[in-house]
């Protein structure tokens, strides 16, 4: 009997829309080296991410990780936190 798990793919970013319901708007930040150049750039890209009790707000830093389509645009979830926003 050959089980196969499918490990989930997850991310780490800081959220920074938490205006939708039961949605954030996390901004992941990766470094890449330019293919000709050498230098390290940086690159972002904003996911949609299922936050069902509403409980991380803007400048929290969240894992974020893969699940099914809950909406056109939302296919992550909200993990768990790692680091509480500074603001007040």
């Amino acid at each position: 009997m050959n089980v196969e798990v499918k490990v989930k793919r997850t991310l780490t970013g800081k959220v920074v829309s938490d205006k939708m319901d039961k949605t954030v708007t996390v901004l992941v930040e990766r470094k890449v080296k330019h293919p000709l150049l050498g230098k390290v750039i940086r690159r972002t890209k904003k996911y949609h991410a299922h936050d069902e009790s509403n409980e991380f707000h803007e400048g929290d830093l969240v894992l974020i990780e893969e699940c099914r389509p809950m909406a056109k645009t939302k296919t992550w979830k909200v993990s768990k936190l790692v680091e509480k926003s500074k603001l007040i």
